[in-house]
């Protein structure tokens, strides 16, 4: 194969990798707090040594797979009614405790586990801004959530919902469609954080735009790969035409 011939299944692997993370995005419109994913393409230059034209070789350009950046921009908060369903509104961060280490995430689609811990949708438990998980006594029976966090009931303050940010939020690594991995990022704590009970933040993808971009990506697929399948089509004819010469 040529350079044509490798130069269309480097974009065609590439477009499927695209297709992929789109048709995730869709998979996930409902899913609270999921953020949408988009891939970095870039071009990879390769100079062909001994080339004609010109003298001393030409670029040939590949696709590469760069990243994987992730909009950032929050989804809509909903109302629930749940007194343990908590949304953000702004820029932070839930933590929650989890066997790998501590994670993050901004569903706050959050429960009371047996031991009275609150935990989330997964009974990894939500850690307070000391450090440790909070926990209700079967005596709270009335939860309330502030703005700033605080977690109380008629017995008074139970703690507060640790939340924090990034000073770079693209370096984290997703866990699932709800869990950030830090990565080595040190979190930081919100001074105000802006907390919503009775609520969830909804996923910031737009079916209909992400609808729109799969299509298109689906087409640029079926050119690319009507195009490597034309260019095998024109190498066997080429080595055709050279064994009826030769014989």
């Amino acid at each position: 194969m040529d350079n044509p011939g490798y130069i269309i299944l480097s974009r065609l692997s590439l477009q499927s990798r695209a297709t992929e993370i789109l048709a995730h995005n869709v998979a996930n419109a409902d899913t609270p707090g999921y953020r949408a994913q988009r891939p970095v393409f870039a071009e990879y230059v390769a100079r062909q040594e001994a080339g004609a034209v010109p003298p001393g070789g030409r670029p040939v350009a590949y696709v590469q797979d760069r990243a994987t950046w992730r909009e950032m921009e929050p989804g809509a908060i909903q109302s629930t009614g749940n007194p343990l369903d908590v949304a953000i509104s702004g820029e932070g961060f839930f933590a929650v405790e989890t066997p790998r280490g501590e994670r993050f995430t901004r569903a706050g689609r959050f429960s009371l586990s047996g031991d009275g811990r609150i935990v989330d949708m997964e009974g990894h438990a939500v850690m307070g801004a000391g450090g440790a998980p909070i926990a209700v006594s079967p005596n709270d029976t009335r939860i309330t959530i502030q703005g700033d966090g605080t977690v109380r009931s008629e017995n008074g303050t139970l703690g507060q919902l640790r939340v924090v940010r990034f000073d770079n939020p693209q370096t984290l690594r997703a866990e699932g469609d709800r869990l950030f991995d830090p990565a080595g990022e040190p979190p930081q704590q919100v001074d105000r954080p802006q907390v919503v009970q009775g609520a969830l933040e909804g996923s910031n993808v737009r079916p209909i735009m992400e609808m729109t971009r799969l299509t298109t990506e689906l087409r640029e697929f079926q050119f690319a790969a009507q195009f490597a399948e034309k260019e095998g089509e024109r190498l066997s004819t080429a080595v055709e035409r050279i064994l009826r010469r030769r014989s």
